[in-house]
């Protein structure tokens, strides 16, 4: 039993999208989570940049105490995890686009994933990718700007509609029936994307996934947080607390919400 936190960091505020179901899954949890606004997105940077942060929001968390830490981030899971699991001793919850169950789900053997320049690129992804992909077309797209976008709070604006679809309708026309989610901001869009595309074609993310597999370390490590206690959530970003702060509105329970120069 441990009442140690759970540490998350993402880029900036797409991970919120985990520690949701994070939260619902393992009420009991503490949680700190670091949004990494400032240095967002991370998908233009190189890879040698991305372990750097990474490295560094990691120690930001173990400063904080937690005892397992979630990469709440696609680009930084595939291209750092693997150095963070080798230099440290806390386990590490990563983050992929869900190609597998869209996979094995697609009727039309045709499915797309819409991520990060540097999710994609990534020899983690492809290496995913061919595993689970035989026989299956996979369309994939870079959405480049939208984060930026969902950033800025301007998630139902025009000008995201229009770079959204301008992503998706090529993906329709080569007919699509399952659209992977492969950044944590981008469940964020999915009221707008049920507006875009036909009811057929599903979407999926990531972060019920994740969330159960963050379960079964701590059940597996024996150190779930079995007090009755209240958890606490603190929530830390390097940007403007407001554009976070909307993220979490309809989030039930007292929830520590600050700046950090970091």
């Amino acid at each position: 039993m441990s009442v140690d936190p759970i540490g998350i960091f993402d880029s900036g505020v797409g991970g919120t999208s985990i520690w949701k179901e994070i939260n619902v899954q393992l009420p009991n949890e503490n949680t700190v989570y670091f949004a990494d606004s400032e240095n967002a997105p991370y998908g233009e940077k190189s890879s040698e940049e991305i372990i750097q942060l990474s490295v560094k929001n990691t120690e930001l968390l173990l400063g904080k105490g937690c005892k397992l830490i979630v990469v709440a981030c696609n680009t930084a899971t595939t291209n750092a995890i693997d150095h963070l699991r080798k230099n440290y001793d806390v386990p590490f919850i990563g983050i992929e686009p869900a190609i597998k169950p869209a996979a094995l789900q697609s009727k039309s053997k045709t499915v797309g994933v819409l991520a990060t320049k540097g999710t994609l690129t990534s020899s983690l992804f492809h290496s995913t990718s061919e595993n689970h992909t035989n026989g299956i077309t996979v369309i994939e797209q870079v959405g480049k700007g939208l984060v930026p976008l969902i950033e800025e709070g301007k998630i139902n604006s025009k000008e995201t509609r229009e770079l959204l679809f301008s992503y998706i309708g090529p993906m329709l026309e080569k007919g699509i029936d399952y659209l992977v989610l492969g950044c944590t901001h981008y469940p964020y869009l999915i009221p707008v994307l049920n507006d875009l595309i036909p009811d057929h074609v599903k979407i999926i993310d990531s972060g019920e996934a994740v969330a159960r597999q963050a379960r079964a370390v701590l059940e597996q490590k024996k150190i779930t947080n079995s007090s009755h206690n209240t958890a606490y959530h603190k929530f830390y970003t390097n940007a403007g607390v407001s554009v976070l702060k909307s993220f979490l509105e309809d989030v039930e329970g007292s929830l520590e919400i600050s700046h950090l120069d970091f």
